[in-house]
């Protein structure tokens, strides 16, 4: 944007809050919000959605259910799903604006419609319900920051990059998921004098959470996990004992100055046609970068997860990131599979 956060008025006085949009559809007989005993349902709906979009992963029970139960999600005013006549769940969608706003008031788009009922317009009465209520989140805040509307789009689900794009939005950003076979000798990094590596532990939560906080502050569109978000990333799939730390003597004792964070979801291993893990999270807080901190901790999660027997260990990357990420990982072995696209609209 041209304008610098000086410039702008609050949100809520640079755009309008439209009216909830009535989505109508002659093959869909009810449209109504979620509600918590829906949970299952959505799941459903959800992994078949995945499974068409990109079948190397799909969301878990436990990750649905947190979405739902989100205290900063209003099911009633957030949340939409479609039926036809004969009860089948054919769309869905939970509209999320995350809590914390430092630099960037964010409103997301979740949820989609059943591969079987695509090319028949649901999704562009499901697109239309959930800009408007976007529209409306932003439109509540008092920030005198920039208000975007994000979505995500696999580079193997092209239609939904189709639909976003003939709705006003523009490409912003690539993400890049890479893998790395762990076949491959794993190469032995120390980090600089006076930093250590250890073993993720729940004492380390809080260090984690701020050394998260500022690693991120550079990173595009990123903005700090609520305590309410980072407690839920840390249950369900995450696996801490192939997540590692770099700890530091700071001015009030140890600090975490790097992490690398990782999630397992055994149930995807059939359909990815490899066992491994996924690292969700890898940061180095801006005063101890150039210390080789990540390299090491990126070596220790991958030596652990081949002491396992596991295969590959993923992860996604943007393409753009300015910390050098793309290669250092490169440099460790990863190699390119698919790509996301992230798509936006600007207020």
């Amino acid at each position: 944007m041209s304008e610098t956060t000086d410039d702008l008025k609050p949100v809520r006085e640079r755009m309008h809050a439209p009216a909830t949009y009535q989505p109508q559809h002659p093959l869909i007989a009810e449209w109504r919000p979620l509600t918590a005993e829906d949970l299952d349902v959505v799941v459903g709906l959800q992994q078949s959605i995945d499974a068409a979009d990109h079948p190397n992963w799909l969301a878990t029970r436990e990750e649905v259910e947190e979405e739902m139960g989100y205290s900063f999600v209003d099911l009633e005013r957030d949340s939409l799903i479609a039926f036809t006549a004969d009860g089948r769940a054919v769309a869905a969608t939970i509209v999320v604006m995350p809590p914390l706003q430092e630099t960037l008031v964010r409103s997301f788009l979740n949820g989609g419609v059943h591969p079987e009922f695509r090319g028949l317009g649901i999704g562009r009465e499901l697109l239309a319900w959930q800009q408007a209520r976007a529209q409306q989140q932003l439109a509540g805040s008092d920030k005198t920051l920039p208000a975007w509307i994000l979505a995500y789009a696999d580079e193997r689900a092209p239609q939904n990059v189709h639909l976003l794009k003939r709705a006003g939005f523009r490409v912003a950003r690539y993400f890049v998921a890479l893998e790395r076979e762990l076949r491959e000798p794993v190469p032995t990094v120390e980090p600089a004098e006076g930093i250590r590596i250890v073993p993720y532990s729940p004492e380390w939560s809080a260090a984690t959470l701020a050394a998260r906080t500022d690693s991120f502050r550079d990173h595009w569109a990123s903005q700090p996990l609520s305590e309410e978000q980072w407690t839920s990333w840390l249950g369900g799939t995450f696996r801490p004992d192939i997540s590692f730390l770099a700890v530091a003597e700071g001015e009030n004792g140890d600090e975490v100055v790097g992490f690398v964070l990782c999630q397992v979801t055994e149930d995807d291993w059939e359909s990815q046609g490899f066992t491994g893990a996924y690292i969700g999270m890898v940061g180095t807080t801006r005063a101890w970068r150039g210390k080789r901190i990540a390299p090491a901790l990126l070596g220790r999660t991958l030596q652990a997860c081949a002491d396992l027997g596991w295969e590959k260990v993923t992860l996604d990357v943007d393409a753009e990131n300015p910390t050098g990420a793309f290669g250092l990982y490169t440099g460790m072995g990863f190699t390119q599979t698919n790509s996301e696209t992230c798509l936006i609209r600007e207020f």
